[in-house]
């Protein structure tokens, strides 16, 4: 990192004894953090990065698409994957999303190496604890060393001061913010400070920016966008919160140069939001005294809409949290395909297995933000089911339905051998299997027929499915039960269809679609809407896998029951 233009200060400083005052009397001194979390023995190369999420609210896919990212990044090159959990905001901390976290990490597999236990238990390393709500000390220690080298200092503004100083910064304006002149208190003489101290003054603590000029820049090299240029910040930020306040914690700004420095993060990836934040955060590196780490910053999921695209919006978009992913169960390994591909393109053009063992390139991912489509997923994601063996299909469905659609899990428990062989139908065996299974909720639409628990038998002969087929409800009637009292169970798919044929036959439809349409007042129908009777009596629906398919699955006994069970 340079930036331009910097000049010397000689601030005030408070009496150490002062300082010290203001914290705990056994916080420990700085050194003592630095030895207890030293500098990682890993291969050169090496990379620890981390995923550090706020419960604030849902799993974002977004998330998802950085964990993925840092996990593989990490574990590529033999290095360490971190979850710490940003919670220094503890007011808007959302109930359960903890648990959402750790649902997440084990449907998607991106597991961390180390984390704090509420989110996986068993994965604490020695760098922890991984909750910056539980690191008060830690982050005291550097506050209060700060303040003792005048790093840092004390500011008593009110809300309603700070109110004023932005109003008349607007009414002047210029930039907003807490700095130059606007920084009432960052050169406030010591005298007036421990006045306000006696009286129980609430406070915070501001860091010190450096004297900078208008106009100074930052410059830096980004991992994914190269050489980038900002402002330089000239702002006094809050590090650490109201005096007033339990626990006393820092904003994240400081509480994350603290963590990423002691966990020995070596390569931030992240959304490019914080991009405006880096020259802050490489101030507060070198202030603090340690080496930064590099910075990737991830381009944002995007969605279509009329007219161009946006950012996969939480409160927008059902897609966007990672939950709608889970629940409409969406094979794990094809949604991660699907992300790797939005990551590096090349990964893409491969085989799914592949693609998930190939490494992610930070170099090659772009700076536009990756179009989310459904529909693109949706067909990933078939393709990949079409290629499990039908006994994975019904475990992987039921382990979803067990939780999502109790009904398919005891439909499934009560016959395994019916749901293999109902998986199986026009996928087992055959060049292009059937693709209608694109998330184990579709299970229920796609095979529910086959399951007694779950269909809903066809009784009416004046059922609308029917009525859309031009058949009387008295030829429905007579034309199903008389299947129902010659059916035969022949294994030959022809020689079964041979019965369809003579069914009617008997019942005077035309034995082809074109005989039918030439003359349409002399049949019922053609042989089409007969094997569309039975069809939707088996099945419930117009489409279905192949009728003899779905006649040798059920078995002849439910066959009859079905036909007969039209009245």
């Amino acid at each position: 990192m340079t930036t331009s233009g910097s000049t010397a200060v000689s601030p005030p400083v408070l009496p150490r004894d002062v300082v010290d005052a203001l914290f705990a009397a056994d916080l420990p001194e700085v050194d003592h953090w630095e030895q207890l979390y030293p500098p990682r023995r890993l291969p050169q190369g090496a990379h620890v990065t981390r995923f550090a999420p706020s419960p604030t609210g849902y799993v974002h896919i977004g998330g998802v698409y950085v964990a993925m990212i840092c996990q593989d990044v990490s574990r590529t090159s033999g290095g360490v994957y971190i979850t710490r959990v940003e919670d220094t905001d503890t007011a808007r901390e959302v109930e359960g999303a903890l648990a959402q976290f750790g649902r997440a990490f084990d449907y998607f597999g991106l597991h961390p190496d180390e984390t704090d236990p509420a989110v996986e238990p068993g994965r604490e390393g020695r760098y922890g604890p991984y909750r910056q709500s539980r690191r008060e000390a830690v982050y005291h220690s550097y506050v209060r060393q700060l303040l003792r080298d005048g790093r840092a200092y004390l500011d008593f503004a009110t809300r309603e001061e700070l109110a004023e100083i932005t109003a008349r910064q607007q009414a002047a304006k210029v930039a907003p913010g807490y700095y130059g002149r606007w920084a009432v208190w960052r050169d406030a003489p010591v005298e007036r400070v421990l006045g306000e101290l006696e009286r129980g003054t609430a406070h915070v603590v501001r860091f010190r920016a450096p004297d900078l000029p208008p106009g100074a820049r930052t410059t830096y090299t980004d991992v994914i966008r190269g050489r980038l240029e900002h402002e330089a910040n000239r702002n006094d930020v809050v590090i650490l919160k109201a005096s007033d306040t339990w626990p006393r914690l820092p904003t994240y700004h400081f509480a994350h140069a603290v963590d990423d420095h002691l966990m020995r993060v070596d390569l931030v990836v992240r959304a490019e939001e914080w991009i405006s934040s880096v020259p802050l955060h490489l101030q507060l590196f070198e202030t603090l005294g340690f080496a930064p780490p590099a910075y990737a910053h991830i381009a944002p999921l995007m969605k279509q809409i009329p007219g161009g695209k946006r950012k996969l919006s939480k409160r927008k978009d059902a897609e966007a949290g990672v939950d709608f992913y889970v629940e409409q169960g969406y094979p794990a390994a094809a949604v991660l395909y699907y992300l790797r591909g939005l990551a590096n393109g090349r990964l893409a053009e491969m085989p799914l297995p592949e693609a998930l063992a190939a490494p992610i390139h930070l170099e090659e991912c772009g700076v536009a933000g990756p179009l989310v489509d459904l529909v693109k997923l949706e067909d990933i994601s078939a393709d990949y089911i079409a290629t499990l063996p039908s006994p994975v299909v019904v475990d992987a469905v039921r382990a979803w339905a067990e939780q999502y659609d109790p009904q398919v899990a005891r439909a499934l428990d009560g016959d395994p051998d019916l749901a293999v062989r109902a998986v199986s139908v026009e996928r087992v065996g055959v060049e292009n299997p059937r693709k209608d299974l694109r998330k184990w909720s579709d299970f229920r639409a796609a095979y529910g027929f086959f399951f007694p628990q779950l269909f809903e038998p066809v009784t009416d002969a004046d059922d609308p499915r029917f009525a859309g087929l031009g058949v009387a409800p008295d030829v429905v009637r007579a034309v199903l039960h008389d299947l129902a009292r010659r059916y035969r169970p022949v294994v030959e798919g022809d020689a079964w269809f041979a019965q369809i044929r003579e069914l009617a036959a008997r019942h005077s439809f035309a034995p082809t679609a074109k005989e039918f349409k030439n003359d349409p007042d002399a049949y019922p129908g053609s042989i089409r809407e007969a094997s569309q009777l039975v069809r939707i009596t088996l099945t419930g629906s117009t489409r279905s896998p192949n009728l003899h398919d779905v006649a040798m699955t059920l078995g002849p006994g439910e066959v009859l029951r079905r036909l007969s069970g039209v009245r």
